[in-house]
C-alpha cells in the first residue's frame, strides 16, 4: 500500500467566466481528440438548486490552462456531479442527483439523453455523484453516494454495458460512531484509482461547514466492493491519510499523478471560482 500526498502548490486549471463563477463538482478525461476535457457544475446564483447545466472546459495538456468552450446538458432541471467514461468511441455521462440521469455523445460536444436501469437499488441508495470505474474489458463498477440507515455511504453497481446496472452493495458505509451526520449523509464525490493491484476510494467528508468542506478521506481496499464501515476514531474502517480537497477527480498523464479541487466561492478554497491542480505523489 501506498499513501498518497499533495506534493506543490494549486494552481489555476480552469475558470468559467461566460457560463458560471465557479466550477463544483466536476470529471477531467483526456478525448479522442488528443485534447482534455472538463465538464463540472456551475452557475451564476451559487446555489445547488440553480445549478441546471454543466460548464465544458477543454486544454491540451494538464500544464496549461483550459478554455471554456460551452455548456452541456442543459435541460431545465437540477444537473450535478457529472462523470464521464469512454467506451467504443462514444462517451458516456452519468450525473445527478436521483433518479440518475445518462447522456451519450460521439464528439464530446452534442449530448444526448440516453436511459439507464438500475436493478435492485435500494431506497435512497444512489442519489448523487456518480463515479464509473472500467476493471475489466467488460465490467464496470459505478459509485454513488446516498444514504443507507440514515446515515451516509457509498453504494456500488456493476454493468457490461454501462446501461443495465445491477446494486452490488455498499461499498462505504457509516457506522453509529461516525462523526458527521448530516441528513443527507456527509460522504460526498467518490472516486476509486486502481493502482499496483489495489484500490483507493477517495471520498469527501463534509457537513459543509468551512472546517470540513476540503476533508477528502482516502480508503484502500484489495475488493472494490468493500472499504468498511467508518467510524471515525471509533474503530472500523480507517482511512489511510486525509487530503485538502473538495471533489477531486485523480489524473494520470505521462505516469505523473494529479489531483484538482474545487468548490462554492463562499467557500475556502485555493482559488475563488476555479478549479485548482496539483501533483499527486505517493509514499
Amino acid at each position: 500500500m501506498k499513501i498518497p500526498y499533495i506534493s506543490n502548490e494549486w494552481r489555476i486549471l480552469f475558470k468559467p467566466e461566460k457560463y458560471g463563477n465557479y466550477v463544483n463538482d466536476h470529471t477531467v478525461l483526456k478525448g479522442s481528440d488528443g485534447a482534455w476535457h472538463l465538464y463540472g457544475i456551475t452557475s451564476f446564483g451559487g446555489g445547488s438548486y440553480q445549478e441546471r447545466y454543466f460548464v465544458h472546459g477543454k486544454g491540451e495538456n494538464l500544464d496549461s490552462t483550459f478554455a471554456e468552450v460551452g455548456k452541456s446538458i442543459d435541460r431545465g432541471t437540477l444537473a450535478w456531479a457529472p462523470c464521464v467514461i469512454n467506451k467504443d468511441e462514444n462517451y458516456y455521462m452519468f450525473y445527478g442527483p436521483s433518479p440518475t440521469s445518462l447522456a451519450v455523445s460521439f464528439d464530446m460536444n452534442e449530448w444526448f439523453g440516453y436511459n439507464v436501469v438500475l436493478n435492485n437499488e435500494p431506497p435512497m441508495a444512489a442519489h448523487r455523484d456518480h463515479f464509473v470505474l472500467k476493471v475489466d474489458e467488460n465490467k464496470y463498477l459505478m459509485y454513488v453516494v446516498g444514504v443507507h440507515n440514515k446515515k451516509g455511504a457509498v453504494s456500488c453497481f456493476s454493468s457490461c454495458d454501462l446501461l443495465a446496472w445491477n446494486f452490488e452493495g455498499f461499498a462505504l458505509t457509516s457506522g453509529d460512531d461516525a462523526p458527521l451526520k448530516p441528513g443527507w449523509g456527509a460522504m460526498e464525490s467518490p472516486f476509486v484509482l486502481k493502482k499496483d493491484g489495489l484500490y483507493y476510494l477517495f471520498i469527501t467528508y463534509t457537513d459543509c461547514s468551512d472546517e470540513t468542506y476540503n476533508d477528502t478521506l482516502v480508503f484502500c481496499s484489495e475488493n472494490p466492493l468493500d472499504f468498511g464501515e467508518y467510524n471515525g476514531e471509533c474503530g472500523g474502517a480507517m482511512p489511510i491519510t486525509k487530503l485538502s480537497a473538495h471533489a477531486p477527480e485523480i489524473i494520470e498523464e505521462n505516469g505523473k499523478y494529479y489531483i484538482t479541487t474545487c468548490g462554492w466561492t463562499d467557500k475556502p478554497v485555493p482559488h475563488k471560482g476555479c478549479v485548482s491542480i496539483a501533483s499527486l505523489e505517493w509514499k
